[in-house]
């Protein structure tokens, strides 16, 4: 495809520049079908993560499959939603339509990235300037741009002109590929680009609803994903369990974790929450320099995106040192393992979000207040749709109706944190299911402590 330099007749045109064309003419192939080259551009699981996969019986994702079957989806739902497009900045629903990244965890707060999907038409892509050959190996996008930044940083006292340069060539690409229909998803824009748009006669509708919605029931292909993922965090959890002792810093044990993901061509740990002792009551704090000591609980929630971008997301409680466990903490232990186990066993296709929130294991009272977020919630490239939460917190009319039930190869996760108010510790646990034709199966295999199992 033609591609204009840059730096040419306009700024925000598309690139040419190409990576070296040796390199694109791959003779041997890693197992999930990208080039075995060692100078490669795009990253990507490593060799000890391969290993490590084939020991387990893991096949790893076709990654050509799973990128258009992914882009498929996203514009079946735009069908379904009579949208001419979607302009993307999120950084994984941009993942999502395009398999593109580039400093994902900096752009989720500065928005220099954008894509442009048309229901019927071009996949655009607006990459941070100098960066379009990170993509020159994605065949679905159509046209690499430059010019979505708009925000003060980039952009200073200019943000309004380059978010009406933006919008512009976003009217120009509906005009062109939109037959007429006038309305536009959009996920996350600065305030001017919306109002940009807006000005220029296009209607707006939530694109957060189109990805979410598409994203929710996941292709075979990000299912084998998904295991290597979940297999590459369990291994490095297991590598934090064996460096958890006395004398330690919960960062110290986190940073074990985060090294593990990384080694194995994990991307980030969306979180910190690793705590131990008095500071696993109540919830989500997360580590620092607490030197751990012998007898406590350690309790933590990986919040792991690994290799391929998809999430990991477990928890799991141990006990630390050598010694036994007290009868208060295998009795937290003990009612937190149930509500999980108990509350699994709810999920199979054509069970209602309801009944996931009011069947099932309910928290004893003194577990009320403190209670998680959420009972059950959507899992993918991050936590997504949908998000079941407590009796407590339920609202009626927060899903639409043909999807507020589970439905096959949807995966999901099912956790709890169990500590009363007062109490000195508390528990918590989360294991990742995917929902198969008849049940549900267990994606995790990492292991509870059997000190705080009665």
């Amino acid at each position: 495809m033609s591609r204009p330099h840059p730096h040419g007749a306009s700024a925000f045109s598309v690139s040419n520049r190409k990576i070296d064309p040796t390199r694109r003419r791959a003779t041997a192939f890693k197992p999930d079908g990208t080039p075995d080259d060692n100078d490669r551009v795009e990253t990507g699981p490593t060799a000890r993560a391969f290993a490590e996969w084939a020991a387990l019986g893991l096949t790893p994702p076709d990654l050509a499959r799973m990128r258009a079957d992914r882009l498929a989806r996203l514009r079946a739902r735009l069908v379904a939603e009579d949208v001419a497009g979607i302009v993307l900045f999120d950084p994984l629903n941009i993942r999502y339509a395009t398999d593109s990244s580039n400093m994902q965890m900096w752009t989720l707060h500065n928005f220099a990235r954008a894509a442009f999907v048309a229901t019927e038409g071009p996949a655009v892509l607006w990459d941070f300037h100098g960066s379009e050959h990170l993509t020159e190996h994605l065949p679905l996008i159509d046209e690499i741009r430059h010019g979505a930044s708009f925000f003060y940083f980039e952009s200073a006292e200019l943000c309004e002109a380059h978010a009406r340069r933006f919008a512009a060539e976003i009217e120009a690409l509906v005009s062109a590929h939109g037959g007429g229909n006038r309305r536009v998803a959009v996920d996350k824009i600065e305030w001017l680009g919306a109002d940009a748009l807006r000005d220029l006669g296009l209607t707006l509708f939530p694109g957060q609803r189109v990805t979410e919605l598409a994203r929710v029931v996941k292709s075979e292909e990000e299912i084998r994903a998904m295991r290597c993922a979940m297999a590459s965090c369990e291994a490095a959890c297991e590598e934090m369990r064996a460096a958890t002792e006395p004398g330690k810093t919960e960062v110290d044990l986190w940073a074990v974790m985060n090294h593990g993901n990384h080694i194995r061509g994990g991307e980030w740990v969306e979180t910190r929450i690793l705590s131990s002792g008095p500071r696993t009551n109540p919830w989500f704090q997360e580590c620092g320099p607490r030197i751990v000591s012998a007898g406590e609980l350690l309790a933590f929630d990986t919040d792991m995106i690994g290799p391929y971008g998809y999430c990991a997301d477990i928890s799991r409680t141990w006990l630390i040192g050598d010694g036994d466990a007290s009868p208060e903490q295998r009795r937290i232990f003990r009612i937190a393992l149930e509500h999980v186990t108990e509350n699994a066993k709810l999920l199979r296709p054509g069970v209602s979000f309801r009944e996931l929130t009011f069947g099932g294991h309910q928290l004893p009272e003194e577990f009320v207040h403190n209670r998680y977020g959420v009972r059950f919630h959507g899992i993918g490239l991050c936590d997504e749709y949908p998000s079941i939460r407590y009796p407590q917190d339920y609202e009626e009319d927060a899903y639409l109706e043909e999807f507020a039930v589970l439905q096959p190869n949807m995966t999901v996760c099912v956790e709890v944190y169990a500590g009363a108010v007062g109490g000195r510790e508390g528990v918590k646990i989360e294991d990742q299911w995917l929902v198969t034709e008849t049940g549900a199966e267990s994606l995790t295999r990492l292991a509870h402590d059997p000190r705080l199992m009665d």
